[in-house]
């Protein structure tokens, strides 16, 4: 058996990070998630590479421009306000075609809120949430070792297709402790390939420009059409999920990160007391596994939505089973956590037990 560690849920991400590759962190505190760029105030130096405690979150965000046009893994961290901050330098990132990486540890919101765990930000993280048509590869955690193993999966995405990456957690899955087990061996960034898209006229390499823009009349009309190509691919190949008891079920659960724990845990409570009830949960949020919720929703009565915000995530289950069912919601915002004993109330009052 893997060696396990008892781990921080933010300590595994930034470890996983680090396994991964990465050699460059710029961050700016703000709870739930300072335990990340904490972590990686004293591990990357071990490791080699650079942290950078940045003045501010926009300052932060456009080091990750200028160390991603060089080839490097990077990384930042935020919870919601801070993520807002930094979305014009994500938007830049992505019309650079620069593969970065960040976290966002969700808090309540809108506003600053409050620390208390949510799932607010699901527009924001899905639908790219700065300006421009862009979109950004979504994982979305819902144990410890997932926090750990899904960077190295997000860096993947990002450098093979050259788009901004991130992993959608919350304030529960930060601050839980849990045994770690990494799936994957530590990566050494010597062995990384040259790239010919990295910036250039340096160490004898050819002069290169790395840019969000061309003013040339069509050009960046060109560049869209050309990486939509690639989020169509994305979408084609790269979406993930997980499901327990669907080929029997009458009613369909689903929900995604920390919440669908709570979920699967009302759905045992269901199953205990002989109600076929089956749980859905995708493990990429972009791109979403529609086909998989399609075929789902073909045998089932009833969907019940459950997530910690009012009403974000359940389009894209709507636009997913395309009215092959009715979908019922459940949603708890701002910090407000929902147990398995309400949701299996709701679970048996859909059902009419």
């Amino acid at each position: 058996m893997a060696e396990r560690t008892l781990m921080k849920g933010n300590e595994a991400l930034a470890e996983g990070a680090i396994r991964a590759g990465c050699r460059f962190f710029a961050g700016y505190p703000i709870t739930p998630q300072n335990e990340v760029p904490e972590y990686m105030s004293w591990r990357m130096p071990q490791e080699g590479g650079f942290f950078i405690q940045a003045e501010s979150e926009v300052a932060a965000i456009n080091m990750l421009f200028g160390s991603a046009a060089t080839g490097a893994r990077v990384m930042t961290s935020s919870s919601s306000p801070g993520i807002s901050l930094k979305q014009e330098g994500i938007s830049y990132c992505a019309g650079a075609d620069l593969p970065i990486f960040y976290a966002n540890v969700v808090r309540g919101g809108p506003g600053l809120g409050n620390i208390a765990p949510a799932q607010g930000d699901y527009f924001q993280a899905t639908r790219g949430g700065g300006h421009g048509d862009y979109r950004v590869f979504v994982m979305a955690p819902n144990s410890v070792t997932e926090m750990a193993n899904f960077p190295k999966r997000c860096y993947d995405v990002a450098f093979k297709y050259r788009v901004p990456s991130m992993i959608l957690a919350d304030g529960i899955l930060g601050q839980m402790m849990e045994p770690v087990e990494f799936d994957f061996d530590p990566v050494d960034p010597d062995t990384f390939p040259e790239f010919d898209w990295t910036i250039g006229d340096a160490a004898g390499r050819e002069r290169r420009v790395v840019k969000s823009y061309d003013l040339r009349p069509g050009r960046l009309e060109e560049w869209n059409f050309e990486r939509q190509k690639r989020f169509d691919t994305i979408e084609a190949e790269e979406s993930a999920w997980d499901s327990e008891g669907i080929d029997d079920c009458e009613l369909l659960v689903t929900s995604y990160g920390s919440c669908s724990r709570i979920s699967k845990s009302a759905v045992k409570l269901a199953r205990d007391n002989g109600l076929a009830v089956g749980l859905l949960r995708p493990i990429t949020l972009y791109p979403f596994p529609k086909r998989a919720f399609k075929e789902a929703a073909k045998g089932v009565k009833n969907i019940l939505v459950v997530e910690m915000s009012l009403g974000q995530y359940i389009e894209d289950v709507q636009l997913s089973v395309e009215g092959a069912a009715p979908i019922h919601f459940h949603g708890r915002p701002a910090g407000g956590i929902p147990t398995a004993e309400e949701i299996y109330e709701i679970i048996k009052k859909i059902m009419g037990k």
